[in-house]
C-alpha cells in the first residue's frame, strides 16, 4: 500500500469520525472522557508511583473538560460561551451560600441521625476536622475533582436537559458521572447519582460552572471529614445514612422546584448552538411556534426521544 492510499484512508477515517461526533456529541463526550481519564489513571492504578505517574493521575481528572473541548471543536460550539460559564462569578450571594453551606448542613443532619441511632457522635472532633476540611477544600478546588465540572455541568448537563428535562437529565448524568469514577472507587462510584441534584439546581439558577466547582470542593471534604465519629467506625451505618439523606435532599429539591430544578423552560440552555442547528430544531418541531421554545422543549423531534444519548 503506497503512501497516497494510506493518506486517503486516514483522511476518510478522520472525516467519518468528525461526522459521527457531530451527529452524536454526547456519546462522543462521554466515551472520550472515559478514555482520556481511565488511560491517564491506569499507570497509578497498576501500582507505579513515580512523579510523572502521579502527575498523569491528577491530569486524568481533566478528562471531562478536555473531552468537552474536543467535541466542541468538531461540532462548531462556542468556546467563548463555554469559557464564560466556567468563570462566571457574578451571581447572587445566596448561591455562594448554597454552594459553600449545603454540604455542611447535610452532614450536620447526618451526624444528628447517627446520634439518634445510638452512635457516639464526638463534637470535640470539630476543630481538627475543620482544619482537614479546609485543606481538602483547597486541594479539590485547585487540583482535585472540582476540575471535572466544566465537562459534566458546563457541557453535558445543558445538552441533556434540552431533550430530557431536568430530572431525567440529572439521573442520567449522575449515573454516567458515577461510571466515570468506577476505576477509582469501584462500587462506591454509585455516590454521584445521589449528589447530582444539587449541582443541577445550582447550575440552572446561575449558569455558572464556577459555582458548581465550589459545590464540588465543599461536598468532597464534607464526605471525608464531617462525620464526627472515630475513623473507620460505623462506616456502613454512616454510608447508609449519607445516601438516605442525600436522596431526601434530592427529593426536596425536586418537589420544591416542581420538578424544574431551577430550569427556565422556553430558554435555550446550550448557548453555542449554531443558526443551522436551530433551524433544524425548528423544522423538526413540525409547527410554526417560537424557535426558542422548540429548542428547549423535551419533545423536540421524535428521533431524540428514542436515543439515550444524542
Amino acid at each position: 500500500m503506497n503512501a497516497t492510499k494510506i493518506a486517503e484512508q486516514r483522511s476518510s477515517t478522520t472525516i467519518r469520525l468528525h461526522g459521527w461526533i457531530k451527529r452524536r456529541p454526547l456519546r462522543a463526550f462521554f466515551l472520550l472522557a472515559y478514555a482520556i481519564s481511565w488511560t491517564a489513571w491506569l499507570p497509578a492504578l497498576a501500582g507505579f508511583g513515580s512523579a510523572p505517574v502521579v502527575v498523569l493521575f491528577f491530569a486524568g481528572g481533566l478528562g471531562p473538560a478536555v473531552s468537552a473541548l474536543i467535541v466542541m471543536h468538531h461540532t462548531g460550539g462556542s468556546l467563548r460561551d463555554w469559557a464564560r460559564s466556567v468563570v462566571r462569578w457574578r451571581v447572587p450571594a445566596r448561591y455562594y451560600l448554597f454552594a459553600l453551606g449545603l454540604p455542611a448542613v447535610v452532614w450536620a443532619v447526618i451526624n444528628l441521625e447517627l446520634a439518634l441511632v445510638g452512635e457516639d457522635v464526638d463534637l470535640s472532633l470539630i476543630p481538627g476536622r475543620s482544619a482537614s476540611y479546609a485543606a481538602t477544600f483547597v486541594f479539590v478546588l485547585i487540583i482535585g475533582g472540582g476540575l471535572e465540572e466544566p465537562g459534566w455541568r458546563g457541557f453535558a448537563l445543558p445538552r441533556l436537559q434540552t431533550t430530557r428535562g431536568p430530572v431525567r437529565a440529572t439521573l442520567l448524568l449522575g449515573a454516567l458521572w458515577g461510571l466515570w469514577h468506577v476505576p477509582l472507587y469501584g462500587l462506591g462510584a454509585i455516590g454521584p447519582l445521589f449528589f447530582a441534584f444539587p449541582y443541577t439546581y445550582l447550575y440552572n439558577k446561575t449558569r455558572s460552572v464556577m459555582l458548581c466547582v465550589l459545590l464540588h470542593a465543599s461536598f468532597t471534604p464534607a464526605q471525608d471529614h464531617l462525620v464526627l465519629l472515630p475513623k473507620n467506625h460505623a462506616e456502613v451505618t454512616a454510608s447508609l445514612l449519607m445516601l438516605a439523606t442525600l436522596t431526601a435532599t434530592a427529593m426536596v429539591l425536586v418537589a420544591a422546584t416542581r420538578r424544574t430544578l431551577g430550569h427556565e423552560h422556553g430558554r435555550i440552555t446550550v448557548p453555542e448552538r449554531s443558526v443551522a442547528e436551530l433551524v433544524g430544531i425548528y423544522a423538526s418541531a413540525g409547527h410554526t411556534g417560537d424557535v426558542h421554545r422548540s429548542a428547549e422543549s423535551p419533545r423536540t423531534g421524535a428521533a431524540a426521544q428514542h436515543r439515550l444519548l444524542p
